[in-house]
């Protein structure tokens, strides 16, 4: 099950907003929804949880770039959601990388089935099962990176949302 929610902070506080990612294909697309949020270049916050597998925060502040942060890398590989959100720059790699293509990796890990190889361990390599992006993400916001990189996926967003003072209203969009 997943959960998705915009969060944009205004004048008058946080005004929080379910969205639908079925049409989001990449992380530009995810930036231009939340730019749309929120009028005046104010501070957006994508909030994307896979029911206690993981937990995924961008943050879009203007025209600047999307920062990612995603609780864990190996587990959002498996999502659609998750691989909107695991750019190559966000998982260390260069264009070019000879990694394995992570849509044919199976669930236990392994290419197709086959028994485990180097090039799985490549791909481990690539997509590891933790955290994974701007761990200073929340910084400013009353999050710090310890307690981000210490929430479990079950509650993260509930837990962001309190320390934020928007947990009313992302309530509301629950």
């Amino acid at each position: 099950m997943y959960f998705a929610a915009l969060l944009a902070r205004t004048e008058d506080g946080w005004e929080a907003s379910d969205t639908e990612l079925d049409d989001v294909e990449t992380l530009s697309d995810l930036a231009d929804l939340a730019r749309e949020a929120s009028p005046d270049d104010d501070t957006v916050l994508v909030l994307i949880e896979q029911e206690d597998a993981w937990f995924g925060v961008v943050r879009i502040d203007g025209e600047d770039d999307p920062r990612i942060y995603v609780s864990d890398a190996a587990a959002a590989a498996r999502s659609s959601y998750g691989e909107i959100l695991l750019t190559a720059e966000l998982l260390g790699r260069e264009p070019g990388d000879d990694v394995p293509d992570l849509d044919s990796l199976d669930l236990d890990g392994t290419e197709d089935g086959e028994p485990d190889s180097d090039d799985d361990d490549a791909a481990a390599d690539a997509v590891p099962h933790s955290p994974v992006g701007d761990t200073g993400i929340l910084d400013d916001l009353g999050v710090s990176e310890k307690e981000l990189r210490a929430l479990d996926a079950d509650d993260a967003l509930n837990s962001i949302a309190e320390a934020l003072g928007a947990s009313e209203v992302l309530e509301t969009v629950r």
